[in-house]
């Protein structure tokens, strides 16, 4: 099963405490279907300027990644620039330029409408909402969305909400969107907003996932020693959790196949943020993932002693 991934792609800036590079792969498109094309075919959304390297185009050709959807107009890419402190959880917008995407009106072609799948990836609800709008009934829609949007378009957000399975925001939005301090208050709250599925990111803490008939479940973060670069590492966990869903599909979506879903998903964000941009997962292979996931499982079992 393929997965429609809709979202930004970028030309990003990135400074740490040790490093900056500039004109890197970004977007959360990007990030999302990269990590989503680990498990399935996906049909990416976005629009890039004619400035955007040819190397990035390829390097989504190389992956399970459809570009009928991409669409290349003229003018310069969105361009985004960030510095994170020392501790590298927090993090400073440096500069926002919008160019091409600020005009993006996402059009889907005729084979994507179909698409079982659907992962919004962090852009305004008015262009998730629109997306829907030209779908048909998709069996499982994940949304993420971020403190911006619940800032300056929460209508829009709720319009949302009430048309999706899932929504992914971390634990700050969450407490924003609902006022509540309790995650597991927030949760409900937001569940009895529209989707079925809460999951609450937690950053170096890993994921929380929330779901009908008080179904919880707590994932932890990969330990690392190193970490270079955090950038997207929300977005490849969204796509690698989308993907494996579609990769797993049986007519319909169990609470034990997110919970793995949000496992691989934690597993390809690890990743992700051990080199700047997308670099650590242009030489990520199966056999990287699966020994990882034996490595999580293995930490994550535990005895209770009598």
């Amino acid at each position: 099963m393929s997965v429609l991934v809709v979202g930004s792609i970028a030309l990003d800036t990135v400074k740490t405490p040790v490093e900056e590079h500039a004109d890197l792969l970004g977007g959360s498109a990007s990030y999302a279907a990269v990590g989503a094309s680990f498990f399935t075919p996906v049909n990416l959304v976005g629009v890039v300027g004619d400035d955007f390297p040819s190397a990035h185009i390829d390097y989504f050709g190389s992956r399970q990644i459809d570009l009928t959807g991409l669409q290349t107009v003229p003018g310069k890419t969105f361009r985004w620039s960030g510095e994170y402190m020392w501790d590298l959880n927090t993090r400073e917008t440096r500069s926002v330029e919008l160019n091409v995407f600020e005009h993006f009106n996402p059009v889907l072609p005729a084979g994507y409408q179909s698409a079982p799948y659907v992962l919004l990836a962090n852009i305004g609800p008015n262009l998730q909402n629109h997306v829907l709008d030209q779908m048909q009934r998709p069996r499982f829609v994940i949304a993420d969305t971020m403190d911006l949007w619940i800032n300056i378009a929460l209508d829009e957000l709720l319009r949302l909400l009430a048309r999706v399975d899932m929504l992914i925001l971390n634990d700050g939005e969450a407490r924003q969107l609902t006022k509540e301090t309790s995650l597991i208050k927030a949760a409900a709250k937001i569940r009895a907003m529209g989707p079925a599925y809460v999951v609450i990111k937690k950053g170096e803490h890993g994921a929380l996932l929330f779901g009908p008939n008080a179904q919880f479940f707590s994932c932890g973060a990969y330990p690392l020693e190193d970490i270079h670069d955090p950038t997207g590492a929300g977005d490849t966990f969204a796509g690698g959790l989308a993907g494996y869903l579609a990769a797993q599909d049986h007519g319909t979506v169990t609470f034990e196949s997110l919970r793995k879903g949000v496992v691989f998903g934690s597993i390809l964000a690890s990743f992700n943020v051990e080199k700047f941009s997308l670099e650590r997962l242009r030489t990520l292979t199966q056999a990287d993932i699966d020994e990882r996931y034996a490595s999580f499982r293995r930490m994550s079992q535990f005895e209770v002693l009598a």
